[in-house]
């Protein structure tokens, strides 16, 4: 019966790759190429059917596998890492920068444009809970780009007791995840990516570990500056766990766009988050009108950049902002704001959020591109 229900499954989801294939493929194409463009639109689609059918396979089979429904592990995975994606709201997979801290967001923004960079982060999470990250990103060739990454908590020192109150000593806990991406230019404006997450936890005596990967989508119009992005995250599930039940890693479907004016240095990002639902679970046990729902799918991000050396970000999380406003004193939840400076090969951003009821995180990003430093 369960080998059935199994079968049944991947017949559906074979369906849906071929219904993607047949028909999503051509109206993005449409769309992109103008009507005059009638031979350049046949070599688009035709291409990009087969690169977009094998991404279509990959993402439907770790889908398959993570929509599962019961507990969540690792779930530190959700928070941020670049304090530029932090700044817009926590969740950006669309900006086009150089910023390699993004790929943890969507692995599709890594690219050959990236080659020889160095990003380092901390947060500051709450109490002693500290959390960071490294990543190193290098070209392959001209429309390929690969990365290792680390991110990891921290969550202090805590004093081991025994049952008569007796000191017995200090213990430990950390979570870690190690980082492979990689990314392809598909098309001139098409890019895909992929990262693959190995993680292990350590709570005192207690040990996790799991496997886990990124799928993203980027698209990104120059003339227009504008950029579009979609990713599948954190899907995957733990092959050790801390007691007998495995779990599954927090993952999530989001998809993206960003735009900036024509004739002034501003961006304007939404992002949607939590697709793989609609409804949430809610603090008073009520269900939410549809318009209250919706937003708490939505991050809306803006970014002011006077030049390539300065950048200004403003965001709020609307999910994020509502369920903390539960809580006294926190009226600008959801609320985030950073800001960032290039000079010469080396970069620093920071930005404020509030990811607890009960503190105001910072994040701080450094970088610096050694393939700038031999120009």
């Amino acid at each position: 019966m369960v080998h059935k229900t199994i079968q049944a499954k991947y017949k559906k989801i074979c369906r849906l790759i071929y219904l993607f294939d047949f028909f999503s493929v051509n109206i993005i194409a449409r769309v992109l190429c103008k009507s005059r463009f009638a031979i350049y639109y046949q070599v688009i689609s035709f291409n990009m059917r087969k690169k977009l059918f094998l991404f279509t396979v990959c993402f439907s089979l770790v889908f398959s596998l993570s929509a599962q429904e019961g507990k969540t592990a690792f779930d530190y995975l959700l928070l941020p890492v670049s304090s530029r994606s932090a700044a817009l709201g926590g969740a950006n997979i669309s900006i086009i920068e150089t910023d390699a801290s993004l790929v943890f967001n969507n692995p599709a923004l890594l690219g050959s444009e990236m080659d020889l960079n160095l990003v380092a982060s901390g947060l500051s999470y709450l109490a002693d809970i500290k959390m960071g990250s490294v990543i190193f990103t290098k070209a392959l060739g001209e429309r390929s780009a690969w990365g290792i990454g680390v991110n990891y908590a921290d969550y202090g020192k805590m004093t081991e007791t025994s049952v008569d109150n007796v000191i017995l000593g200090d213990l430990n806990a950390t979570d870690i995840c190690g980082n492979l991406f990689f990314s392809r230019d598909l098309t001139d404006r098409w890019r895909g990516g992929i990262t693959a997450k190995f993680i292990y936890s350590n709570y005192y005596h207690n040990t996790a570990m799991g496997i886990g990967v990124d799928l993203g989508l980027s698209y990104y119009d120059p003339d227009k500056e504008f950029s579009i992005g979609l990713t599948g995250k954190n899907m995957g599930r733990q092959i050790t766990a801390y007691e007998d039940e495995l779990a599954v890693l927090p993952w999530d479907i989001q998809l993206g766009f960003s735009k900036k004016l024509d004739h002034a240095p501003i961006r304007f990002s939404v992002t949607g988050v939590y697709l793989k639902q609609w409804q949430f679970d809610n603090y008073f046990k009520k269900k939410d009108s549809f318009f209250k729902t919706l937003g708490k799918h939505l991050i809306i991000g803006i970014d002011v950049i006077p030049s390539d050396n300065l950048w200004i970000g403003i965001g709020y999380n609307i999910k994020r902002g509502m369920d903390m406003h539960i809580q006294d004193g926190n009226k600008f939840a959801g609320f985030s704001i950073g800001a960032g400076l290039k000079v010469k090969t080396f970069a620093i951003g920071c930005s404020f959020g509030k990811y607890h009821p009960s503190a105001t995180s910072l994040l701080l990003n450094i970088s610096t591109s050694f393939g700038e430093n031999k120009l």
